[in-house]
């Protein structure tokens, strides 16, 4: 991997550069990797119970400091404040998840014998030192969703922050030192790429997790698979909504918005690719785009921003620079689009054939892309006709209907009839180029660990 721009703020809605943060000396993270291979082994053998309680004071910090925490996040990916308010809140639900119910995710599993007497059991076991590569887009809810499953099970936890992060992954550092977390069990490392490959190659190191972009998590997984470690990769996607069998569009067009603006286009399972059904293609197309063009960019520190900044300049451009080769290459503008430094207004583009290269990429942003399909077999083909996997969303009256369609669609996740339906309790992931392995909910806690077998006789 390439070396990475240091580590620095550059709030995007002002543009306001703070200090940039230098990485990590070769010395300083061989005692941070020393240190936590040291924590891990006597982490592991306190107790669950001890291990939870941690976990609690932990998220009673991300309650107890959350305006300071949003405001921080605002400053260095641009999310409506609204927006990042909840996100420090669901970090901290994710964090009292795993106290409350990791003894439970961790009992002995106990194995019906077919045959022979004695009995079988499978013990969960803390793997050692993990780490985690997070993105810039949740910096709250990526490091929490990594970070609690495998604390909980025993293991020490590395995480790089995102380059435009080092404040936010500050906090929570910040947050386990307040929770009386033992030193070296948690620790953030502001490292380069370079020196994440060698990491990642560390025989010490125990497993990798990745959230990130498809062409980034593909190097982490072979640098992984190379040294022979359990990785979680969590990629990309370009998320179907399926307009079916529906009676009142009205209360579907508004959760196409909402799916398609959280986080100001920038959630890899949000909403991206517009799938209607003919006999109501025009109407909920009209009412969409509408919606959409009454929704102007804003100041992401106003209480009533729905919309806010891209991440950073580069990534608007980039957006910019992907619907104007759609255009390009055939598809008709029914919302235009326009960049004005890292703000990026609404687009909806329509025509967009197998042919075109957005059809097959993710756009991150709050550019929509809407089809026409002939029938349900037609909507769930173009719903599939995509690299990736990661999860859908399937409007219908119809039970039935949205059983097969769910059944049809590949993906790691359906959500029928509503949108921000994510939760502590659900496993969220992907299949095809979006990613392998799961997070939150009882998989997540089973990524990270060594299933044990003892079968005694």
């Amino acid at each position: 991997m390439s070396s990475a721009a240091p580590f620095r703020v550059v709030n995007p809605a002002t543009g306001a550069a703070g200090s940039p943060h230098p990485y990590a000396s070769e010395t300083e993270l061989e005692e941070v990797i020393s240190g936590a291979v040291a924590a891990q082994k006597l982490w592991a053998r306190t107790g669950v119970q001890a291990r939870a309680a941690v976990l609690k004071r932990a998220a009673r910090f991300h309650r107890d400091h959350l305006r300071d925490f949003a405001t921080t996040a605002v400053r260095e990916m641009g999310k409506p404040i609204s927006q990042a308010l909840a996100e420090v809140e669901f970090s901290a639900d994710i964090n009292d998840y795993y106290a409350e119910n990791a003894a439970a995710f961790l009992a002995d599993e106990p194995i019906a014998l077919q045959q022979g007497s004695g009995t079988a059991v499978i013990r969960k076991q803390a793997l050692g030192v993990v780490l985690g590569i997070m993105p810039w887009n949740f910096p709250y809810y990526q490091v929490a969703r990594f970070a609690a499953p495998s604390l909980a099970a025993g293991n020490a936890v590395l995480f790089k922050p995102a380059p435009q992060c080092p404040d936010s992954s500050r906090l929570i550092a910040d947050a386990f030192t307040a929770a009386a977390a033992p030193e070296g069990v948690l620790h953030r490392i502001l490292a380069s790429e370079d020196q994440l490959a060698g990491i990642i190659g560390d025989r010490r190191l125990a497993g990798v997790s990745f959230t990130g972009s498809e062409r980034a998590g593909a190097i982490v997984g072979g640098l992984a698979g190379g040294s022979v470690k359990k990785t979680v990769l969590e990629l990309g996607g370009s998320d179907p909504f399926l307009v079916l069998d529906v009676a009142d569009l009205a209360p579907v067009v508004d959760a196409a918005v909402e799916a398609r603006l959280d986080n100001s286009g920038q959630s890899c399972n949000g909403a991206k690719r517009f799938i209607i059904l003919e006999d109501r293609y025009d109407r909920f197309v009209q009412a969409f785009v509408g919606k959409l063009a009454d929704i102007a960019p804003g100041d992401p520190l106003d209480d009533a921003t729905v919309l806010g900044p891209l991440s950073s300049v580069r990534a608007a451009e980039t957006l910019a620079s992907q619907v104007e080769r759609a255009v390009t290459a055939g598809a008709k503008v029914l919302l235009p689009s326009s960049r004005t430094g890292a703000f990026h207004t609404c687009g909806v583009l329509a025509d967009v054939t197998g042919a075109n290269p957005v059809h097959h990429e993710e756009l991150f942003g709050p550019v929509a892309i809407v089809y026409r399909a002939a029938d349900e077999a037609d909507a769930v083909r173009i719903a599939n006709d995509t690299p990736f996997g990661l999860g859908s969303y399937v409007f219908t009256d119809d039970a039935a209907q949205a059983n097969r369609v769910a059944n049809a669609l590949e993906t790691g996740m359906v959500y029928v009839n509503g949108v921000g339906l994510d939760a502590v309790e659900l496993p969220f992931g992907g299949s095809k180029r979006s990613g392998v392995g799961r997070e939150l909910g009882a998989l997540g806690i089973r990524e990270f660990v060594n299933h044990q077998l003892i079968r005694t006789v």
